[in-house]
């Protein structure tokens, strides 16, 4: 008995059927590990701002800097040095200081002569930019402008000590959020690929620990540090969102706009350029309102 097989047009059929099939899973499945990734990064963030608080109770109620001080004789002076858990570091971020606290060491040899040491535990990476994970150049930056400038001008804190207390509502203050570094304050098309030993103010992540505020102001600190640097802020890199932790632990994705970014045409975030809507503070001064950020010291 002879046997039938498929037919050209019943092949043709099948194909089509398993295309239609992909063409509909694919977009499922790539949703579904963004979800997973945006997840496991806002659990990271909450794990890690537990230790915020905990430093405060420490510290006298004094909120933790976003780095400290830098004193004389640089790495070779043990003012230099702090605990992070499992050794000492010379000076870290805010990042490790929190993770101490919360029994998450950063890193699995801390060392006093390194200021650029790549993080270790995987709670310190952002599932999104995996590889975003030296000290300086990180995927989460502080708002430390408001929280605790600890930088100096003329011999003067920019913004340090800054009291816990003076917070009105630790559900609404930022606390920390995926950052995009100085290459926020850079045209898109300018923009550069993320170096992890880089300096360059237009790769992706330069100097990501420290965000600044949506609104700054002629005389406010902003990106490095730096006469010449952009403004940092926030990298919206799950789906057009940022996940970001807030003073009380909770966390959530939400857009530039919401958070009171503005956005210029060319894809730099809004500075000092006058736009219709202008960018707004109330979610990062601590106080539900509208506050200009510190002014440097003269």
């Amino acid at each position: 008995m002879r046997r039938r097989g498929f037919t050209l047009i019943e092949l043709l059929v099948v194909v089509a059927i398993i295309a239609l099939l992909v063409s509909i899973l694919v977009p499922s499945l790539s949703s579904a590990r963004e979800q997973a990734r945006r997840t496991l990064c806002i659990s990271n963030l909450r794990q890690l701002s537990h230790g915020w608080h905990m430093y405060a109770d420490d510290n006298n109620d004094t909120s933790l800097p976003g780095r400290y001080a830098k004193a004389s004789g640089v790495m070779t002076n043990p003012d230099n040095w702090y605990r992070v858990g499992n050794g000492l570091k010379y000076r870290p971020r805010w990042v490790a200081t929190m993770g101490m606290y919360v029994g998450i060491y950063a890193f699995d040899h801390p060392r006093t002569d390194d200021d650029r040491q790549d993080y270790d535990s995987k709670v310190y990476a952002c599932p999104a930019a995996p590889k975003w994970i030296d000290e300086r150049n990180y995927a989460y930056g502080y708002n430390h402008q408001f929280l605790g400038n600890a930088r100096k001008t003329n011999g003067r804190f920019h913004n340090f000590p800054v009291n816990r207390s003076r917070i009105r509502s630790f559900a609404g203050t930022v606390l920390g959020a995926d950052c995009m570094g100085t290459a926020a304050g850079v045209p898109r098309v300018d923009r550069l690929s993320y170096n992890n030993s880089g300096t360059d103010y237009a790769e992706l992540g330069n100097h990501g620990w420290t965000l600044d505020p949506p609104r700054l102001t002629e005389t406010s600190d902003r990106g490095t540090g730096d006469a010449d640097s952009p403004r940092a802020a926030i990298d919206p890199r799950h789906v057009g969102k940022a996940n970001t932790v807030f003073c009380d632990g909770h966390a959530e994705a939400l857009t530039p706009l919401k958070l009171g970014y503005r956005v210029l045409p060319n894809g730099a975030y809004v500075d000092l350029e006058t736009v219709d809507d202008p960018p707004t503070n109330r979610l990062f001064g601590g106080s539900d309102g509208d506050d200009d950020p510190p002014d440097l010291p003269m």
